[in-house]
């Protein structure tokens, strides 16, 4: 991946963003906001896109999925992405709070649809709160993408399958992604 990388985001990272989210007024939407970049993986733009058909099954309540179609990921890369526990019941809180299932999911403070620039400024702001210095919009997405490959081999998954959850098409791409773990290289070479 040429040019800077967003840096992920630690646990510790995690845990002040959430309890600072946690705070706001809009915290139901500014959590969901989090974690869809966090436990989905998704670009700001695809977060702005983002409907409540995409994640209710056919009972209008939240699934067990989240359907990212290509008119809202970047390159036509639309996928269908498992539901993390901890965004399923942000986002069901969230639906409790909305009652058509055509609007999107992220409202701005002006009622409409909230655009990706907007996101990419609320996270900036967020990261500048809590002092996670060079944290940006990508930096839950980069996170998603290297956990996923850190546990690829736990769930009998591939890198394929991590390029498919990411919605890249190349898996070179995906590859650019992956924060490497000195300590994780350190024990892979002594067990050699």
């Amino acid at each position: 991946m040429p040019g800077r990388r967003a840096p992920i985001l630690t646990d510790t990272i995690i845990r002040r963003a959430l309890a600072k989210l946690s705070h706001r007024p809009k915290a139901a939407r500014d959590q969901v906001i989090f974690l869809l970049s966090l436990r989905a993986g998704l670009r700001a733009c695809e977060i702005a896109g983002l409907e409540w058909s995409m994640v209710l099954n056919s009972n209008k309540q939240v699934g067990r999925t989240l359907v990212v179609h290509d008119r809202i990921a970047k390159k036509g890369g639309g996928r269908t992405i498992p539901l993390h526990p901890d965004l399923r019941v942000a986002l069901q809180i969230l639906r409790n709070q909305r009652s058509t299932p055509e609007s999107p999911i992220i409202v701005s403070d002006r009622g409409g649809k909230l655009r990706a620039n907007s996101l990419v400024n609320w996270f900036r702001e967020l990261y500048r709160e809590i002092d996670a210095t060079g944290c940006s919009s990508h930096s839950g997405r980069r996170t998603f993408i290297t956990k996923a490959a850190r546990n690829a081999h736990k769930a009998g998954a591939s890198l394929r399958d991590i390029q498919i959850l990411a919605g890249h098409k190349s898996i070179e791409v995906t590859q650019g992604y992956i924060e490497g773990d000195t300590d994780a290289q350190r024990r892979l070479v002594a067990l050699s």
